[in-house]
């Protein structure tokens, strides 16, 4: 979904140190200052920086904007590193690297739009969720698809390694994979495939300036997104919680949220 042109492959992370500004949606914690690394038992990787990894561009959640890592999740990332009083430092990584946990040898934690699953929670821990997101189709107003049957048989994209991926090969739909969503949502403006099926976060945003597309169907996955911590991290997980719980209580998370989604995403 993104506007810009993108990297067609990520196959070594590259690391990038940021101040996001702003700070996005998520189930908050408490309202008293949080104590910094050393004074909470938070050991981080980098002495003095908060790594995060994360998979960009993925907007609205995050994207490259005037030379500078944006969105949601980077805004999120930016209020916990504020709380540890260290420096936020962004490492774009595959999401496959992410979703196995591969990236937590690197960073500290993973924020990106990651859906929390069972089998994900067995390589992984995560924080409280930060936010729903169920699953979208949407398709062009030319391509006749008016729900998930209608679209066996058309092109439809999805990210690779994704719960969209899933829910569409679970429906019969031998969809097209794309490496991330910028690609995905730039084959559906482009007309390269019929459809998209993934969050309806992110391609709801993606296609709400654009007349020829249109949401055919949403999905009840139930589906919470949350930041992923390293396995027995009880530390660093009991500061991740105490951030979102501050900024759901002070209302931070719902500003954020209104910033980059318009309106509550439930």
């Amino acid at each position: 979904m993104q506007l810009k042109s993108i990297p067609t492959a990520k196959l070594a992370v590259k690391a990038a140190a940021i101040l996001a500004v702003g700070a996005l949606t998520l189930t908050a914690c408490g309202g008293s200052p949080t104590p910094a690394a050393s004074e909470s038992g938070v050991k981080l990787i980098s002495s003095g920086k908060f790594t995060v990894c994360s998979d960009i561009p993925y907007e609205p959640f995050e994207f490259q904007k005037d030379g500078k890592n944006v969105g949601f999740d980077m805004d999120i990332a930016a209020e916990v590193a504020k709380d540890l009083k260290a420096e936020l430092s962004v490492v774009d990584s595959s999401f496959e690297a992410i979703e196995t946990g591969t990236a937590l040898t690197q960073c500290d934690v993973s924020i990106s739009s990651i859906s929390i699953t069972d089998t994900r929670k067995s390589v992984m821990d995560f924080s409280s969720p930060y936010m729903d997101d169920d699953l979208t189709l949407v398709a062009t107003a030319a391509s006749g698809i008016t729900d998930i049957k209608s679209a066996k048989g058309k092109k439809v994209g999805v990210q690779q390694a994704t719960t969209g991926a899933k829910y569409a090969a679970d429906n019969g739909i031998d969809a097209q994979q794309f490496e991330d969503s910028g690609l995905l949502v730039q084959a559906l403006q482009a007309g390269t495939v019929d459809a998209a099926l993934g969050n309806q976060s992110v391609l709801a945003y993606a296609i709400k300036d654009d007349s020829k597309m249109k949401r055919v169907e949403n999905y009840a996955t139930g589906e919470k997104l949350g930041i992923s911590i390293k396995k027995g991290n009880t530390a660093m997980a009991d500061q991740i919680n105490s951030t979102l719980k501050r900024l759901t209580d002070d209302g931070t998370l719902k500003k954020f949220q209104t910033t980059w989604f318009g309106e509550a995403t439930k």
